[in-house]
């Protein structure tokens, strides 16, 4: 286990060096092994887990990095990693890692799972459906469809962005920090070769691919959170009022304590989550660390008084990021409906 922290620590520091650049574009994640770290060695990547995923988007997070590592990497990779391998598959995932094609899932950010529909006609496959803030959509060159056939199984449907029928429109959103984008799909032909099968279970397979996007922004989350306190206590330690640092006023503290614990509670439960990937432990992450980086941030911008809502803190940015991490791929009250739900 010690091995396995260590392992993680590294790589926590070599990519806190990498983010601290200007611009962070996608060749360079690309040549630092982030986009295939947990593709398969045989696809030409780490064959590491979602583990070491983790690591990247917690710091993702802390360094509020415009990257589209979320819906060309994260999603992506872990799309094609759940259908069963297959030529026309084992051909995109070499070439997504390899950084020759980029692929986004058109999960949407709230809802229904799989909102396209695959029907056979006399001419056919075809694929109908729209899909809602997908992240990271507007930069792909492939489209991963997640769409039920004509019995209602989920299946993944590989589409070029370029397809007639095809459309790509971009969301703007108050995060600035990344990309989300509404694919809307009308009667699009695809071959027998694009229609891909879930490696197991269907639904268990769709609904695992859900809640990996849901853990990967709780894991956002919980970096957003900690570069917060971080900074927080750096700037108490150093503004001072009445002749001495305002982080010796008890006040203060106890307001940085509070933000401290409920840090420690997120964190244990996105372990938990990582270490045990099951509906439940995912719920729970991802209904206490994004509501948790929320208050985190609102509480860091109080506490930077007048500076902190100025744009020049960079508070907002954290704040608004924080803010739509807490609503994608489920609000806290829907997970909690959900935990909920398995007592009942």
């Amino acid at each position: 286990m010690s091995e396995f922290s260590e392992i993680h620590d590294e790589l926590r520091s070599v990519a806190a060096d990498l983010l601290a650049k200007d611009t962070v574009d996608w060749p360079l994640l690309v040549s630092a092994g982030w986009v295939g770290l947990d593709a398969p060695d045989q696809a030409g990547g780490a064959g590491a887990t979602f583990a070491e995923v983790a690591v990247i988007c917690e710091e993702l997070g802390r360094a509020a990095a415009a990257t589209g590592y979320l819906g060309g990497a994260v999603l992506a990779i872990g799309a094609l990693n759940a259908v069963q391998p297959n030529e026309s598959r084992d051909a995109l995932l070499q070439a997504v890692v390899a950084g020759n094609t980029r692929a986004a899932l058109a999960l949407p950010g709230a809802g229904e799972p799989a909102p396209f529909d695959l029907a056979t006609t006399r001419l056919g496959w075809r694929v109908h459906g729209r899909a809602a803030f997908v992240p990271d959509a507007a930069g792909a060159q492939r489209l991963l469809l997640p769409a039920r056939d004509a019995d209602g199984v989920a299946v993944l449907v590989d589409v070029a962005a370029a397809a007639p029928g095809l459309t790509i429109t971009e969301q703007p959103v108050l995060d600035q920090t990344r990309s989300f984008a509404t694919v809307m799909v009308e009667g699009v032909e695809v071959d027998e070769d694009a229609v891909w099968r879930f490696d197991g279970e269907p639904e268990a397979a769709l609904g695992a691919l859900a809640d990996r996007a849901a853990l990967a922004v709780a894991c956002d989350s919980l970096g957003i959170a900690q570069a917060m306190l971080d900074t927080t206590v750096s700037y108490t330690g150093v503004r001072r009022q009445f002749g001495r640092p305002i982080g010796s006023f008890q006040a203060v503290k106890h307001a940085c304590a509070d933000m401290l614990v409920r840090i420690s509670v997120a964190r244990q439960l996105v372990n938990a989550a990582i270490a045990a990937p099951a509906p439940l432990s995912v719920s729970m992450a991802k209904a206490h660390a994004t509501e948790a980086a929320v208050e985190v941030a609102g509480k860091a911008m109080q506490l930077h008084g007048g500076i902190g809502y100025t744009w020049e803190s960079g508070v907002h940015v954290y704040l608004k990021r924080a803010a739509l991490n807490r609503s994608l791929f489920g609000s806290p009250a829907e997970h909690r409906a959900r935990i909920s739900a398995r007592y009942r």
